[in-house]
């Protein structure tokens, strides 16, 4: 059970999360994050260093946020096919995100490329990590006999990533989630060609 200190940080990062995932690491200023928390700066200074330690201690939750949710739904499914699906899935509404203000791994990756080298890093090894379960995940389809050794399973899986990725930029910017159910229909006719 937590502390009281502890659901006081606690509340502040979740708090902060939408905050840093619309406005970005550079746009949020403490200001925002007192007046969306209600704490006084003594409380927020208390828990946190500086801006540079809350801003790296909300990305961290908010991308491990993103991460547990997207595999509790991809890793329940059973089949390769329902595990691609899952993924895919996880990103057919990229108006109304799960986290407010679109992906936070590509808004975070965006902004950090250039000037926040930990935390693209952190974003860096997300990816990585999510293409090579992706990967996994096709290789044990071709292993069960599911799919065909013709597919290649790292580039298929970096293919479902970018396209993803790409598809939730420009659906938010369009305002249309259209587009998005069209390309996740598409990717899955194109997996589906490699099935045995």
């Amino acid at each position: 059970m937590l502390t009281k200190a502890e659901k006081t940080k606690q509340f502040i990062l979740e708090t902060a999360i939408p905050l840093y995932n619309k406005k970005g690491i550079s746009g949020v200023n403490i200001d925002d994050v007192l007046a969306e928390t209600k704490v006084t700066k003594g409380c927020l200074y208390g828990h946190f260093e500086n801006k540079d330690d809350l801003t790296n201690q909300v990305v961290d939750l908010m991308l491990k946020k993103v991460s547990d949710r997207m595999s509790l739904a991809v890793f329940n499914a059973k089949t390769t096919k329902a595990k691609i699906s899952a993924f895919l899935d996880f990103y057919k509404d990229p108006i109304n995100t799960y986290i407010s203000g679109g992906c936070p791994i590509f808004n975070t990756a965006v902004e950090a490329d250039d000037n926040f080298p930990v935390i693209k890093q952190k974003v860096a090894g997300l990816i990585r990590f999510g293409q090579e379960r992706l990967t996994t995940i096709l290789k044990d389809g071709i292993e069960k006999g599911e799919y065909s050794s013709k597919l290649d399973p790292v580039v298929f899986a970096f293919k479902l990533v970018a396209s993803v990725e790409g598809g939730i930029v420009m659906c938010r910017t369009m305002d249309t989630m259209k587009p998005m159910h069209s390309l996740i229909k598409s990717l899955k006719a194109e997996l589906e060609q490699y099935r045995v």
